[in-house]
């Protein structure tokens, strides 16, 4: 689990630099924006798995799962809106690449999942 946890981290960064290039390709200047909603979501993850979780175990493994796919659902629906943008503006490169992010974001997801029903909830359920 640690190991798709970071590979996600390393990939929300080259999602981030996708958004990046996408906006300076198009003459835009890029912003630096503060996300109220995903400072929420991490906010609620701090709290289910560091401050009110157990120290360790599966109850805190499906605590970690859970926030994931938290945050994750919540990145899949800004980058299907970049994605539904960029194919209605200008097919082609600049509706693509958001689309693997898409499909990179959903695949760690369904990874999350059947972690969690094949083994962790398992175990949580036993505690």
């Amino acid at each position: 689990m640690v190991a798709m946890l970071e590979g996600s981290q390393k990939g929300i960064g080259k999602h981030t630099q996708l958004l990046k290039m996408l906006i300076e390709k198009h003459d835009d200047e890029v912003a630096k924006e503060h996300c109220k909603g995903m400072e929420g979501l991490c906010k609620e993850a701090i709290k289910h798995t560091i401050d009110d979780a157990p120290a360790t175990g599966p109850v805190l493994d499906a605590a970690i799962i859970a926030q994931f796919q938290r945050m994750t659902h919540y990145g899949i629906t800004g980058f299907g809106t970049v994605m539904a943008f960029a194919q209605a503006l200008k097919p082609g490169d600049d509706a693509t690449r958001p689309e693997a992010a898409v499909k990179d974001m959903y695949t760690n997801d369904e990874r999350m999942t059947e972690l969690a029903e094949s083994a962790v909830n398992v175990s949580a359920a036993s505690k």
